[in-house]
């Protein structure tokens, strides 16, 4: 499946500084350590509408990550799946009276463009669910043959006690993951399951929806099985860092490691498991589901400058929840006409030790909001170097992702 355009990334002098960020198999801020090709997944849209604030949020803090390894001279290796057969897909194409097909390659064209005007770094490989049916069918066969795999009329399901580390992703009793595996996605009532926590992992063809040849009948993959299969293709068991919103946390990433530990035998599935925050509207989460969304295109479409988007998003902690409202926008075109401002000068105050906060702040968990005041008290300031405008718009470009 084809990405989207990559943005010219400048080079900055010296050398960045390693990349810590809060993993939440550990519940702690740890370093990423990467080799020289640092390894990352992150789990894509499911296309059945365009790109909200959320999804946003949710994939500049990870180009924020590779940024910063790329800065702190590793080569990225980026892998990022888009969930193009799935419940909710197939749900909104029938309701509005669409081939589900085109829904889909529809939406995804529009993501395509929210990317690449937010600068948002692409990703190396950029995977469909239905180009690789064939692998996620090669790893449940493997399943199969390891005793982790069992059949409920038709339905093959993936038996979570095959695992020894089920719930070190998340951290969360049995009792705190019926709940959240009811509410997003799972099926704990289903009859004849052997734990209501078991995962689908190919659900059987039914009258009227999409189905594929398989070893185990016609059908479509379940969910979590498709993360799995992929990340193991193109990155193999224990790469660097896996990411989403903090939604994924539980059941997503936790079963799709389970999926690829009981898989290959061997463990973690990745070294690191970050997650962004949620962004809500009048209170509530926002989500399709609830239907509150602020949409990256219908800003754009307005004359909303991408980069005001950009810097209105950074302007929160990545793992923060927190509540889009008028004001974060407008403040945000502000701080970027300030800044755009400073960069036109002839002069300004020396960049090194700019540069220098910049990257420790973001070094830091991403500290995104005090990298974006450390650029604002340089906005503020004169000062006689006259290389110093050239050497921000360049690290702001580089290490923010922010067009001056």
């Amino acid at each position: 499946m084809r990405s989207w355009p990559a943005p010219e990334v400048p080079r900055l002098p010296g050398e960045g500084v390693p990349l810590h960020v809060y993993d939440s198999g550990s519940r702690a801020v740890r370093p990423t350590d990467p080799g020289p090709t640092a390894r990352m997944y992150v789990c894509g849209i499911t296309p059945y509408d365009a790109t909200h604030l959320g999804h946003a949020a949710t994939y500049l803090a990870f180009d924020l990550v590779g940024r910063l390894w790329r800065d702190a001279g590793h080569e990225v290796l980026y892998v990022q799946n888009v969930t193009d057969v799935d419940d909710p897909l197939l749900e909104r194409a029938d309701r509005d009276g669409q081939d589900w097909q085109e829904l889909a390659e529809r939406e995804i064209a529009l993501f395509r463009e929210d990317m690449t005007s937010l600068r948002i770094l692409p990703p190396d490989h950029y995977v469909g669910v239905v180009g690789a049916i064939p692998l996620v069918a090669e790893m449940i066969s493997t399943l199969r043959e390891n005793g982790a795999a069992y059949e409920v009329d038709g339905d093959i399901y993936f038996p979570v006690s095959s695992d020894v580390d089920f719930g070190a992703v998340s951290g969360l009793s049995p009792a705190q993951m019926l709940p959240l595996f009811a509410e997003r996605g799972g099926d704990p009532d289903r009859k004849g399951k052997k734990d209501p926590l078991d995962a689908l992992l190919w659900r059987a063809e039914r009258p009227g929806e999409p189905a594929w040849d398989s070893p185990f009948g016609p059908g479509r993959p379940g969910w979590h099985i498709e993360c799995s299969a992929i990340s193991l293709k193109y990155l193999g068991m224990g790469f660097d860092l896996e990411g989403g919103g903090s939604d994924l946390t539980f059941p997503h990433h936790e079963m799709s490691a389970s999926h690829a530990q009981v898989a290959t035998g061997s463990h973690p599935h990745a070294r690191a498991y970050v997650h962004a925050g949620m962004v809500a509207l009048d209170g509530e989460k926002m989500s399709k589901s609830k239907g509150n969304l602020v949409f990256v295109s219908k800003l754009r479409q307005a004359g909303t400058d991408p980069m005001a988007i950009r810097l209105a998003l950074l302007g929160h902690h990545y793992r923060s929840d927190w509540e889009w409202t008028g004001p974060e926008l407008v403040a945000a075109q502000a701080r970027l006409a300030r800044w755009r401002a400073a960069v036109r000068l002839t002069s300004g105050p020396p960049a090194g030790p700019l540069l220098n906060e910049v990257r420790r702040h973001l070094a830091d968990d991403l500290n995104a909001p005090a990298a974006l005041a450390a650029v604002d008290r340089w906005a503020e300031q004169t000062g006689t170097d006259t290389g110093a405008p050239a050497q921000v718009r360049a690290l702001a470009d580089a290490l923010l992702g922010i067009a001056l």
